[in-house]
């Protein structure tokens, strides 16, 4: 790789205080910890499914909530991609996935375009997992995806057990995420746009 691809970001508000250490180009290793295990479950394995290193540390209001530190690891993850990818050249800019997890199956598809927008179609009649709301899923993407700059689209085509919902739905995003921020040799130095700028 011609460039290191990697970020190092900290954020630090009244809610939460997280510092993150990415690197695209890794091999899965990963230290997470959240403060809220389903979440240290999700984000360990985006780092193992996208081959992305990564370390999170996150400390936020637990006791008010799992909501802002959920949102906020979102908003620091997509911080970090779009600093780890740089100038864009040569990135494939696109990826998409799906993914069977039992009788769940998720579809994930994004464009690294750098306008912001969520399209997050996820029903389900069981939203709990033990005391972790699956509603918080999309806070967390709508986070990563303001933070990124990102056409993001998710849906769950069908599935029953929240716990496998949400699992296929992170591995999906972390196999798709991967895609899109692989380098095509063809193409190393140019922009993945007509108009030569993404925006």
């Amino acid at each position: 790789m011609a460039q290191s691809r990697h970020a190092s970001l900290k954020r630090d508000t009244a809610e939460t205080k997280i510092s993150l250490r990415l690197n695209l180009d890794g091999s899965g290793q990963s230290t997470v910890d959240t403060g809220i295990p389903f979440l240290d479950h999700m984000l360990t394995l985006v780092a193992r499914h996208g081959l992305f290193d990564l370390e999170l540390k996150a400390k936020g209001d637990l006791a008010v909530d799992y909501h802002h530190t959920v949102e906020d690891a979102g908003i620091v993850l997509g911080q970090a991609v779009k600093e780890a990818i740089g100038d864009k050249l040569g990135l494939r800019r696109y990826g998409f996935f799906i993914v069977p997890m039992d009788e769940a199956l998720a579809r994930v598809a994004l464009d690294l375009s750098n306008r912001p927008v969520l399209v997050y179609r996820v029903e389900a009649d069981n939203l709990m997992i033990r005391d972790f709301n699956l509603g918080l899923v999309k806070e967390f993407f709508q986070g990563f995806t303001n933070a990124v700059g990102a056409n993001l689209h998710i849906a769950l085509e069908y599935g029953e057990e929240p716990h496998h919902i949400a699992e296929a739905i992170f591995k999906a995003f972390a196999k798709t995420l991967d895609l899109a921020t692989q380098i095509d040799p063809r193409s190393a130095n140019t922009l993945p746009s007509t108009k030569g700028l993404l925006t």
